[in-house]
């Protein structure tokens, strides 16, 4: 088995057998926190970008799960034939397709090897994909496939951990650097978001005021949230 199959292997077995944890239930207000958090930031971004709304444009996301962020596309304003999500777990794209519109395109596969045409995506979304890998190459491979699906004129949407987790050896935190060295030759644009996971859950429940004001110190994020442009520049998110 070559180093990029045997470590798909490992994420596959990784996840399948991680158990539902309740943490990540829209009714945990750490939760729900965090999340909102992430959209406001996204949608501060797209409303910089020209022009604004995702109607028309087509959009992937790799690594999809079940279908969160794809839902939030079309409830954004894309339509469903123009969103498509790809995840390497056949029982995650089963359940997005039960939840998603009917019209968004799902497939199970590696993003390694997309079975997509060159520049044919307007954004390319991945969210906690990368820190998920911990085989270089295989990151390297993702990256590479990701520059070649997305438009000249379009973006990449990056979220992901920028630290390690100390209490999970499954997943590798992503600096600023790795990050400019995966994707040589496009514009990166990162900014830290969202307030350390232990520190929400701690205190969401208790007092959401508490949480925005710890949010606004950079050193207490734990994520970067960012751009990736093919060759040009591109305005962050804010």
């Amino acid at each position: 088995m070559t180093g990029r199959r045997a470590e798909e292997a490992r994420i596959r077995a990784v996840y399948t057998q991680r158990p539902h944890d309740p943490r990540y239930e829209w009714s945990r207000p750490a939760y729900a926190f965090m999340m909102q958090g992430i959209e406001r930031r996204l949608l501060a971004f797209l409303s910089q970008v020209s022009p604004p709304s995702l109607q028309g444009r087509r959009i992937l996301e790799i690594g999809c799960g079940t279908g969160h962020w794809l839902r939030e596309f079309v409830k954004w304003g894309a339509h469903q034939r123009d969103v498509a999500g790809m995840d390497l777990l056949a029982d995650r794209v089963r359940v997005a397709r039960t939840l998603c519109p009917s019209g968004v395109h799902l497939f199970c596969g590696s993003a390694a090897a997309l079975p997509l045409p060159s520049q044919s995506f307007d954004v390319v979304a991945q969210f906690t994909v990368f820190t998920s890998i911990l085989e270089p190459d295989l990151k390297r491979r993702l990256a590479s496939e990701m520059l070649r699906v997305v438009k000249p004129d379009g973006f990449i949407l990056w979220y992901d951990f920028r630290f390690d987790n100390p209490r999970n050896g499954n997943v590798r935190g992503i600096g600023r650097r790795e990050i400019q060295e995966l994707f040589t030759g496009g514009s990166v644009t990162l900014r830290s978001a969202t307030l350390a996971p232990p520190l929400t859950r701690r205190l969401a429940a208790r007092s959401w005021l508490m949480c925005s004001v710890l949010e606004a110190i950079p050193l207490l994020r734990t994520h970067y949230l960012g751009v990736i442009r093919p060759g040009g520049g591109g305005a962050p998110p804010r």
